[in-house]
């Protein structure tokens, strides 16, 4: 069950209105790592796992404060429109100032969503559920959970920097707090189940059915050999079950693939227009 409480969990209110801004802020909103994706992925988790207790506590307690980040969020956008200039297109080419702010804003938050927040990205982008990660295996998602606070954190950091309205910092400011504690959470709770389950997900595979002869192996597939310095190609493995170890000239471990012609109702290239081709060389030649 939820239960909504009309006050913000923080302060939303610009100081003046600014359409351009708030086109701007649709991005942490209802971008792929906006406050829609983190609401949706931690609910999603919580709702989907398995058992009771302190993880499932955690996601709905944080799945839920991201609900209050969108209400903040979309009543900060709707403030940055009120008051925006209502100038018709023929007057606005008079002035290149305004011409350049409509330029700027973004038209459907007159004609769609009646100076409102919208459920899309700074461009225009709907949010979509491809955007999160609810897998069931608490390891691989918390650390999705970890670069998606990462992520959002960043681009909260960036808008910050694009204003200089101090009712707007005032609310990025709690974001970005928010988000330092959101990382570190998870970051402790992938911490304390590594510790449990080790680093590898999932854990539980048969590592007997792996091939375990290059669990551990760095190629070198790329020009220069810079990579064979890192801690990753020399040492004990990180989850201690191997030695890394690198290797400078990989050599192909399978054969050449050779396709069967396919039926003639495909109607793929016909093997005799394949004429430089050593798989299929041409009839006429043979």
């Amino acid at each position: 069950m939820f239960y909504h409480v009309k006050e913000l969990q923080y302060h939303a209110k610009p100081e003046r209105p600014d359409p351009v801004y708030a086109k701007k802020l649709q991005e942490i909103l209802g971008g792929q790592f906006g406050e829609i994706s983190v609401m949706m992925q931690y609910l999603f988790q919580g709702w989907n796992m398995r058992g009771n207790g302190k993880y499932k506590d955690l996601l709905m307690d944080t799945g839920t404060e991201e609900i209050a980040h969108v209400e903040m969020i979309a009543t900060m956008i709707a403030r940055l429109l009120d008051g925006a200039p209502d100038v018709e297109l023929e007057d606005a080419a008079k002035d290149p100032i305004i011409a350049a702010i409509l330029g700027g804003s973004n038209p459907q938050h007159a004609i769609v969503s009646g100076l409102g927040a919208m459920p899309g990205d700074s461009v225009g982008n709907r949010w979509t559920a491809d955007y999160i990660i609810a897998s069931g295996n608490l390891l691989a998602d918390f650390r999705a959970n970890l670069n998606a606070e990462s992520q959002g954190r960043l681009q909260v950091a960036r808008l910050y920097e694009m204003t200089n309205d101090r009712g707007v910092r005032d609310m990025l400011s709690w974001l970005l707090a928010r988000d330092t504690m959101h990382q570190n959470q998870w970051y402790a709770a992938i911490c304390e189940l590594e510790e449990k389950e080790n680093i590898v997900v999932p854990s539980t595979f048969p590592r007997e059915l792996e091939k375990q002869q290059v669990s551990y192996t760095l190629f070198n597939l790329s020009q220069g050999e810079a990579s064979a310095t890192g801690r990753w190609a020399h040492g004990r493995s990180m989850d201690g079950y191997g030695n890394f170890n690198y290797v400078d000239k990989p050599i192909a471990f399978g054969e050449v693939p050779h396709l069967k012609p396919a039926p003639k109702y495909i109607y793929n290239t016909p093997l005799w227009a394949l004429r430089t081709s050593d798989d299929s060389p041409d009839p006429n030649t043979k």
